[in-house]
């Protein structure tokens, strides 16, 4: 009887579970957004992802950028009709280059414009934990707190794009708990 023994080292094992895991984005990543059908009825609120308030530090100051080489974008519309938010703040904080999260000059807001759109321009995001990622947040008065996480697909993305949707303010005591 011939028995064959695989060893399965840490690398190996990785880039299998990595190959999963493209798998099955697979779909979301090859239909462009703009290509998905948008839902019909009352658009429903963007739920906080889990993470997404590690490092949050209320109130940082509008920025004009957090550097150069990687830009974070996207579109914030109101829950229920989903009309374009414009002039609402958006933070934005990531580990860049330069230093971690905690880092204030990785960390800033920015406003959206009069079509709801925000971007800003950061220095190269590089993994924290193993996942190049940045956060995304909206705490202020008139609509429901939000953290996002989005992960980036690799530390050399140039670029995000995270739309969210935001509830009204009645919900932010429950969203805090």
């Amino acid at each position: 009887m011939h028995k064959t023994i695989i060893a399965v080292d840490r690398r190996t094992m990785l880039t299998g579970l990595s190959a999963l895991a493209l798998a099955g984005a697979l779909p979301r990543l090859v239909v462009p957004a703009a290509a998905q059908t948008p839902p019909r009825g009352p658009v429903p609120a963007t739920e906080t992802m889990r993470g997404g308030a590690n490092n949050y530090v209320a109130n940082a100051p509008i920025v004009r950028n957090l550097g150069t080489g990687f830009v974070a974008s996207g579109l914030v519309r109101r829950a229920g009709d989903g009309a374009p938010l414009p002039n609402v703040r958006v933070q934005i904080w990531a580990a860049t280059e330069r230093g971690g999260e905690r880092e204030p000059s990785n960390r800033g807001s920015v406003m959206t414009g009069p079509d709801g759109r925000y971007r800003l321009d950061i220095s190269p995001i590089v993994p924290q934990f193993g996942q190049p990622h940045i956060h995304i947040a909206y705490d202020d008065a008139d609509y429901a707190t939000l953290f996002l996480r989005p992960v980036l697909n690799s530390r050399h993305d140039a670029g995000i794009t995270a739309d969210f949707v935001l509830a009204p303010a009645v919900s932010n005591e429950a969203r805090r708990s």
